[in-house]
C-alpha cells in the first residue's frame, strides 16, 4: 500500500489539498485528529494530550485498507510541535514513527506560502516558515520521500508526483 501523507505548518493548505486529491482519486482521507480531539476538549491543553492526539491519530491511520492511502498529517507532525511547544516528545509517539519508516509512505509538504487562515483551533501564525523548515529536516532524517508544494500549481504537481509514484510501484 502506498501512502500519501499530507503535512505541513498550520494554515498550509493541507486539508484542501487533501479535498481535492481524494476527489480526483475517488478514495477517502483520514482526517487530522487533532482537530477532531481538540473541538471537542477545548483549545487549552497541555503535553499529555498530545499523546491522546497522537493515539487517535494512529488508530485512524490504520483504517484505510486500500492500495492508495491519503492522509491529512501524521505522527510527525505531533512529533514536531511537541518538541516544538514543549522540547520534548513522548516515547510511544518517536517508537510509532520509527516503525513507520519501513512502510511506503510520500510526504505532500506544503509551505505555508498562502494566506493565513484564522480559526480557533490555531495557535502559530507568526512562524510557519521556521516551522517549514523543521518538517523538512525532519523528513530528511527519517529518509522518507517527500515534495514540496508550493505556489499556485499546488494541485497540478501534487497529481503529477503521486501518478509518478503510483505507475513506479
Amino acid at each position: 500500500m502506498l501512502k500519501i501523507i499530507v503535512t505541513g505548518p498550520e494554515s498550509s493548505g493541507k486539508t484542501t489539498l487533501c479535498k481535492e486529491i481524494s476527489n480526483q482519486f475517488n478514495i477517502p482521507f483520514t482526517t487530522e485528529y487533532a482537530r477532531e480531539y481538540l473541538e471537542k476538549k477545548g483549545v487549552n491543553y497541555n503535553q499529555s494530550d498530545l499523546l491522546e492526539i497522537a493515539k487517535g491519530q494512529f488508530i485512524s491511520e490504520g483504517g484505510l485498507n486500500q492500495q492508495l492511502s491519503l492522509q491529512d498529517t501524521d505522527l510527525i507532525t505531533i512529533k514536531i510541535w511537541s518538541e516544538y511547544k514543549y522540547g520534548n516528545c513522548n516515547n510511544w509517539i518517536l517508537d510509532q514513527i520509527e516503525k513507520q519508516k519501513s512502510e511506503n509512505r510520500f510526504y505532500l509538504l506544503c509551505r505555508a506560502d498562502i494566506t493565513w487562515e484564522d480559526d480557533p483551533l490555531r495557535e502559530n501564525p507568526d512562524n510557519r516558515g521556521e516551522l517549514f523548515e523543521i518538517y523538512k529536516k525532519e523528513l530528511e532524517h527519517l529518509g522518507h520521500d517527500f515534495l514540496i508544494v508550493e505556489g499556485e500549481k499546488r494541485m497540478e504537481e501534487s497529481l503529477k508526483k503521486i501518478c509518478q509514484i503510483k505507475s513506479e510501484s
